[in-house]
């Protein structure tokens, strides 16, 4: 939870818009039920009419409840009204707020007055004209009601007197239905005004949430891609590609969705539960258990639903990596599968990796299916035991029916709040995991870093040194190279021959830092690589690997890839010298011929001649080539080497092969056998001096070729 919060910091001016407009939604929710009540209460069973204290009566109305009045009673009601020109009283201040005080003074000696007044049978309904005799009987009346009043609730005492009041403005000649239609206007009015206003705050609060998630998630792959293109191949062997790319991927958007949802439910719903628990205690309904009980049954079965389901979820992710990884393999070695028939064999492979996924999300989305009509049914049920029990106590005349209709919509907002929350606290722990792995992506500082302070040659020439090299995998215990020492020079080529296994690959690898030695050190020019900014170094050096790799694009594009200024012109004699520009010129749209992902719509050896020229375009201090001839034939790579030789002559060459034609004219050959270099010299030199070259040189070649005598040499 604590990995997604951090997530949202740079956008916390736009989440305290949020919370703003989500304040603005919910007090426009929580207000509507009131609204609804008023108009139940006020507007149809009062009448429209809000106050029990009359705005306007009669002089012998008012001058008779005066009568069941006490002393202070008496005279805030004297003070509260002024004698009208046409002889009836008029109250002074009609304000809502001084209302609702009179309402509280006044409503006692109303109903009291009221209620007398409609037990008495038509003949005994005037007063005494003697106000000072009737004072003892109003009295002995209120004391008899007294006790009657105690037993009622507010809301009917109210009711009561506003009964009055409707029959003393019907005796004024006051349009009551008018006030009524009037009142019920308003009150639907404001509601409507409520509910736009709410509406176009949720809409701003999708909008400002969905943002914040988007931005969240561009922001993860971002820095999530920045962090791999720094990786080194210690990393990239730590984490597999079939894991980063899930973890760039789906792993950012269960954040981003979780994000979202954080923002849109997770901060909404405490706010409107909240706010409904205020609400519900205003209603003084004295139903609050029932809302009580129904948390503790959700978060009963919600506790179980998580406990059967939660483990799932953490596993899921896991899942998603093993069917990416299994569908990877399968599509990029396609050609593979074929040619050995196992695509029954792997198409098994990807269906048990495939159901094991489907039955885990199978499996939470069953568990979750019980949650919906569970809740449904709890919230019926509730609005069943809240009617029961509100019924009964409308019946004592203790409860509006407005005022359960109230409680009934705020108990649903508050139990509704809470299933949102614990429906998201049931999908916070597979983002939170997603949060986690990302993390721990971004979190994984390079092995190949440089250096606080760097150094930066002022002119490059590409001498290549290796000074008691020692190198092993992160984690092995065996080094993968032992004492490695030789000078590669400008302007000379040097080659690396050896069996399978025996450490080329790695050896080259250490010269632009995709690896770092173990001991020793390799120098350029003297310097460290270790001392200089991999930016510039890499700059240096034109690299081509053992496996060609093209970019989606075109032809142009992947040969500017290292040479971005590059002229057309420069672009097209880099392709002669690698020996592509006749495949090039063929096609029809020549340079700007399309190169789908990979380089899967060229051929082996076309895909080595394009990576040999964006090398060549480059033109580099150090060329390194990995066995880059391997996919061309003998013309070819004749061609390409006698055309590449006077376009290198100022650079140093190292080449990696495994044909002795391709290096025998080499100033240097370097002979590497289990990681350690077991020959150093040229190629007729390591003839005569070291067998390791000489089992190579005699599988490959002819007694004529290598020109010396084979018998002579065996038996020696």
């Amino acid at each position: 939870m604590g990995k997604l919060i951090k997530n949202m910091k740079p956008y916390w001016k736009s989440i305290i818009l949020l919370i703003v407009l989500l304040f603005v939604e919910v007090l426009c929710d929580l207000s509507l039920p009131n609204y609804t009540s008023s108009i139940i209460d006020v507007g149809i069973q009062n009448s429209g009419i809000e106050f029990a204290t009359p705005i306007a009566i009669r002089s012998e109305e008012y001058e008779k409840i005066k009568i069941f009045m006490t002393d202070d009673e008496k005279n805030l009601w004297t003070n509260s009204y002024s004698l009208g020109d046409d002889g009836n009283y008029y109250i002074k201040d009609d304000s809502k707020e001084n209302l609702k005080i009179l309402d509280e003074s006044f409503k006692t000696p109303i109903v009291i007055y009221y209620a007398s007044s409609q037990m008495k049978d038509e003949n005994a309904k005037e007063m005494p004209s003697n106000m000072q005799m009737a004072m003892p009987n109003a009295q002995e009346i209120r004391e008899q009601f007294s006790s009657q009043l105690n037993a009622m609730g507010d809301s009917i005492l109210h009711s009561t007197a506003v009964a009055y009041t409707k029959s003393e403005y019907n005796a004024l000649g006051l349009n009551t239905n008018k006030m009524q239609t009037d009142y019920l206007w308003k009150s639907g009015g404001i509601m409507i005004g409520a509910t736009f206003i709410m509406i176009v705050a949720a809409i701003f609060v999708s909008l400002l949430a969905a943002k914040v998630g988007a931005s969240i998630g561009m922001n993860l792959r971002e820095n999530v891609f920045s962090t791999v293109v720094k990786f080194s191949n210690t990393e990239m062997d730590k984490f597999s590609t079939a894991s980063l790319i899930t973890r760039s991927t789906n792993d950012i958007q269960q954040v981003q969705m979780a994000s979202t949802l954080i923002l849109r439910m997770m901060l909404y719903a405490p706010i409107l539960a909240i706010g409904g628990i205020i609400m519900v205690l205003q209603t003084n309904a004295n139903m609050e258990w029932i809302i009580a009980l129904a948390l503790v049954v959700i978060a009963c079965i919600v506790g179980l639903l998580m406990a059967i389901a939660m483990p799932k979820f953490k596993r899921m992710q896991t899942l998603v990596d093993k069917v990416n990884l299994v569908s990877r393999e399968i599509l990029t070695g396609l050609s593979v599968i074929r040619a050995f028939g196992r695509e029954d064999h792997e198409e098994k492979r990807f269906d048990n990796a495939n159901t094991e996924l489907t039955k885990n999300m199978l499996f939470t989305n069953r568990v979750m299916t019980f949650m919906m009509p569970i809740m449904m049914l709890l919230m019926n049920g509730l609005s069943i035991l809240i009617i029961w029990v509100a019924s009964h106590r409308i019946d004592e005349g203790v409860l509006e029916v407005g005022a359960m209709t109230a409680f009934i919509t705020y108990s649903m907002m508050i139990v509704m709040s809470f299933i949102m929350l614990t429906v998201f606290s049931i999908m916070l722990p597979r983002a939170t995991v997603a949060a986690s792995r990302i993390d721990e992506v971004v979190k994984t500082q390079p092995s190949i870093c440089d250096k606080e302070e760097t150094f930066t040659p002022d002119d490059f020439k590409g001498v290549v040194e290796f000074s008691n090299v020692y190198f092993k995998y992160p984690n092995a215990e065996d080094y993968v190279l032992k004492d490695i020492n030789f000078k590669a020079k400008t302007g000379e080529t040097t080659a690396i021959i050896g069996g399978t296994g025996s450490g080329k690959s790695t050896l080259i690898n250490l010269i632009p830092r995709l690896y770092d030695v173990t001991q020793g050190s390799v120098l350029i020019d003297g310097f460290d690589v270790r001392d200089v900014k991999q930016k510039t170094l890499r700059e240096q050096i034109g690299f081509v690997p053992q496996k060609g790799v093209l970019f989606s694009g075109t032809i142009e594009s992947n040969l500017r890839f290292g040479a971005k200024n590059s002229s057309l012109d420069d672009i097209k004699h880099s392709a002669q010298i690698a020996q592509a520009s006749n495949f090039i010129e063929e096609k029809s749209d020549k340079y700007d011929s399309a190169i789908a992902q990979g380089g899967s719509n060229v051929s082996g050896g076309q895909k080595q001649r394009l990576s040999i020229a964006r090398a060549v375009a480059k033109k580099p201090k150090i060329y390194i080539f990995d066995d880059s001839f391997s996919a061309l034939d003998f013309k070819t790579d004749v061609a390409l080497r006698k055309a590449l030789e006077p376009n290198i002559k100022n650079s140093t060459v190292i080449i990696v092969a495994q044909r002795i034609s391709t290096i025998t004219n080499a100033d240097q050959i370097l002979v590497l056998d289990d990681g350690q270099i077991v020959g150093k010299g040229t190629h007729k030199e390591l003839l005569k001096n070291c067998e390791v070259y000489y089992q190579i040189a005699k599988s490959q070649l002819s007694e004529k070729e290598l020109g010396i005598n084979l018998a002579d040499k065996e038996g020696n």
